[in-house]
């Protein structure tokens, strides 16, 4: 009689907990699983219409902006307020979720405020990056693409968001920087570039002269067509900027749209090289001594070996002290 009873109670248990787990089953299926799909399908459609919203005004920035500085400010906005957007639906869609599953946000949130207190004030440094990045972006010190320098590191800029900078060296180091380190900015792209070749020629060269020559080299770069669009204005020669010695230099500046100022360079520096030697006219050398009576500006190492006042061509060498054998003697009798 036990064991039937026994029996018929677990047989009973068992129907109940099946007919619960239908019954559970049922209004998951009938109530909870379509607001899951709901929220996951609206999840992802504001997800597409934010990528959607932020290609299609970055296609447009492409188009309609007059300066590459204006479309990068444009990506980078766009860059941040995706991912900002990104973060937030997906926050949202948290707390569609977790009621749902059967969590209490109640508790949860109290939890939360409680936590939030002491993570901000651990987290203060978080705070000032978001904070700090805002302020960038506002003031539109930088932008994706641009070379600067901050944080004592130099490179282009790759991304940016509201916390941290990522910045590309030019051996291909990666930085990322968080933006409450960035404090002075040295943006080497902002609307154009300004470079200055030293040209070094010796003291010897007739300073009108060489400043004619450079002017004509500096201006056919100018009238290249492969450098004509670089260029913003015509190069500008400043005439004798300093005197080392028997080195005088004469410095060529010209201003070029904004980080395009190095092919021209490097094809300045070629042409002027070129220049200088057909003409016959010296590089600058610190060390060489200019003779005021007309003589080839010589060395100071060989006018040192060829002596203060020179010696007669035709006067026999002196003999290297180094090479005379010393006399042989005999090592018994004392003797040559």
């Amino acid at each position: 009689m036990g064991t039937e009873l026994l029996i018929l109670g677990r047989r009973e248990f068992f129907e109940g907990l099946g007919d619960k787990y239908l019954m559970d089953l049922q209004d998951f299926l009938h109530e909870k699983l379509p607001k899951l799909v709901f929220v996951a399908l609206l999840s992802a459609v504001l997800l597409w219409v934010l990528r959607l919203v932020a290609d299609h005004i970055l296609k447009i920035a492409q188009r309609q902006s007059s300066t590459v500085g204006h479309y990068a400010q444009v990506r980078t906005l766009t860059t941040v307020i995706r991912a900002t957007g990104i973060g937030i639906i997906l926050f949202l869609a948290v707390l569609q979720v977790l009621p749902v599953l059967g969590f209490n946000l109640g508790p949860l949130l109290t939890s939360a405020g409680v936590a939030g207190v002491a993570i901000g004030l651990a987290a203060q440094n978080i705070v000032k990056d978001c904070f700090n990045g805002f302020l960038i972006l506002i003031d539109d010190q930088f932008n994706v693409g641009d070379t600067v320098t901050i944080a004592g590191v130099s490179g282009a800029v790759e991304t940016m968001t509201l916390r941290r900078t990522q910045v590309r060296g030019g051996d291909g180091t990666l930085f990322i920087i968080p933006n409450s380190q960035i404090t002075t900015v040295a943006n080497m792209t902002r609307d154009y570039s300004l470079a200055t070749i030293n040209v070094s020629v010796d003291f010897s060269a007739n300073p009108d002269e060489v400043m004619k020559l450079l002017k004509e080299v500096a201006m056919g770069v100018r009238e290249d067509p492969a450098y004509k669009d670089v260029f913003l204005a015509d190069p500008i020669l400043l005439g004798v900027d300093a005197i080392r010695g028997s080195q005088v230099i004469y410095p060529v500046q010209f201003k070029t749209k904004a980080n395009e100022q190095w092919a021209a360079q490097r094809e300045m520096q070629r042409r002027i090289r070129i220049a200088l030697d057909e003409h016959g006219i010296l590089p600058g050398d610190p060390n060489r001594v200019y003779s005021a009576d007309g003589a080839q500006p010589s060395s100071t190492g060989t006018q040192e070996a060829n002596g203060a006042g020179g010696q007669a061509e035709g006067a026999a060498p002196k003999p290297d002290p180094t090479t005379i054998k010393p006399a042989e003697s005999n090592p018994f009798t004392g003797g040559q």
